[in-house]
């Protein structure tokens, strides 16, 4: 009935527009409006997701070097990025899509592989640093070469990564070898030439960002003004400009005096996408503070304080962990904002700080295993959250290889699994459902029998189409909603 009623609705207004023909903004409008209620707008539940592609290796017993730490799209999701534990980045790029296949898109391959960090040894501290990769940013593209930045603990790096597919020949004082010459067996003067070759793709350390966090780095996030950046560390956050490496900006400070006094950490940072002066931090204590550079130099004190009053009746001892925002992620529209903590994904308005305009329960019938998630340490895990091209769903990941997808317009959501054993191209996911008690029906799963071992941190979703990126250990897993 209702797909009736927006056809009708859409021709009636076509129909009392004075324009004999309909514009391109109107065709644009129609085709949206039919397009949002035949396929649901930007995706979501109303589409079948379907499997693509899986990376990494099958081997039962996964190095810790190997495990993925991070997964990002660049601003065109033409290239996709990971790093792991062995502080390398692989770089996937889509293919051209087939002209023949209409029902497949591009596959990811992979374009380029670098060390991008190294283990260090502090000696002052007689602390080790891994060369862990913590997060990834892209920059958005100005010229043939991509930009993105990777920190670890300590250091942020800018990579350049840029295409060679000819070489220079014909040098008067070097040989073709690279060996210099004798200027005096020179006796005449050649004009160098650009040659054909083989596609080569390099990736160039271009600036070094150390010494500036005391502390671990768990947060970059780049400035909407494109010449600016933040990185946050559990203590503090610091302002640095994408040219400047020997300074940087101290822009929050929480370290109390007496250390025995600190009560917080910060846990996520994130810039604004549109006001560049703007930028949000979450804590440990389930809080999220949005500060205005304008107001001061030091942004101690918050322009505004989001926090949810907790619920007396779900106080334990364990209110203060699962409280623990991970991630926390702004709209594409910069009307919202999306915190993850343990236990579930809240949606805030920037115009209302009392409370969540949207709560989404992820893994909720594991309220109860919270003792055990304690003991083997499940209880810290920092899983990640991020939004559709369109801000219409959410997506983040749980335990057992499973990963949630909640639809904001429709209020439904769906679980699914990334696991080889759909690992057909374009066989469509089977939604997945947990039993929290009772008599377990045929397709569901008992929450006993859950594996915590394998678990989702890090999801990343293309930002023009209804492709998404998943991370379990050391395989990256890429589905697509089915093509009609």
């Amino acid at each position: 009935m209702q797909k009736k009623w927006v056809v009708f609705f859409c021709v009636f207004w076509w129909q009392g527009s004075n324009d004999s023909l309909p514009s391109a903004e109107a065709v644009m409008f129609l085709k949206f409006s039919l397009r949002s209620v035949f396929y649901g707008a930007g995706g979501g539940n109303d589409i079948q997701w379907c499997f693509s592609q899986v990376k990494g290796a099958v081997d039962d017993d996964v190095a810790e070097a190997d495990i993925i730490s991070t997964v990002e799209f660049n601003h065109s999701g033409e290239l996709l990025a990971t790093g792991d534990k062995g502080g390398r980045v692989v770089i996937f790029q889509q293919e051209q899509e087939n002209k023949t296949q209409s029902h497949s898109r591009g596959e990811y391959n992979v374009y380029s592989t670098f060390q991008s960090h190294e283990p260090e040894f502090d000696y002052l501290k007689s602390l080790e640093i891994e060369e862990k990769i913590n997060k990834i940013r892209w920059l958005p593209q100005k010229n043939a070469a991509q930009f993105l930045l990777s920190t670890n603990d300590k250091t942020i790096k800018l990579w350049k990564i840029s295409e060679r597919d000819k070489r220079p020949e014909g040098y008067n004082l070097k040989e073709e070898d690279g060996r210099y010459r004798d200027p005096t067996t020179v006796t005449t003067l050649r004009v160098p030439v650009f040659r054909p070759m083989d596609l080569m793709v390099e990736a160039s350390p271009r600036r070094i960002f150390a010494n500036a966090h005391t502390y671990h780095i768990n947060s970059i996030s780049i400035n909407s003004d494109y010449e600016t950046y933040l990185s946050a560390d559990d203590l503090r956050i610091n302002l640095w400009h994408l040219e400047i490496t020997d300074r940087s900006f101290n822009i929050v400070d929480i370290k109390p005096a007496n250390m025995e006094e600190l009560t917080e950490v910060i846990t996520a940072a994130e810039f604004h996408p549109n006001s560049c002066n703007t930028f949000v931090y979450s804590s440990s204590k389930g809080t999220i503070r949005l500060c205005d550079m304008r107001a001061s130099a030091l942004c101690d004190r918050h322009s505004k304080l989001f926090e949810e009053p907790e619920d007396p009746s779900n106080r334990s001892f364990f209110s203060e962990i699962i409280s623990s925002i991970s991630d926390v992620k702004f709209s594409h529209s910069g009307r919202y904002m999306m915190t993850r903590d343990y236990l579930s994904v809240k949606i805030w308005d920037l115009n209302m700080e009392n409370r969540p305009v949207e709560t989404y329960q992820v893994h909720e019938y594991l309220r109860s295993k919270l003792c055990s998630l304690y003991e083997n340490d499940c209880i810290f895990d920092k899983f990640e959250c991020c939004w559709n091209g369109s801000d219409s769903i959410v997506m983040t990941g749980s335990y057992n290889n499973f990963f949630r997808m909640f639809d904001r317009n429709t209020k439904r959501d769906i679980t699914l699994e990334a696991s080889r054993e759909n690992n057909k191209p374009r066989t469509v996911l089977k939604p997945r459902k947990v039993c929290a008690s009772g008599k377990r029906k045929k397709d569901e799963i008992s929450v006993d029998s859950l594996d915590f071992n394998k678990k989702i941190l890090h999801t990343a979703w293309h930002p023009k189409e209804n492709i998404i990126a998943v991370a379990t250990t050391n395989n990256l897993y890429i589905f697509q909603d089915k093509m009609n």
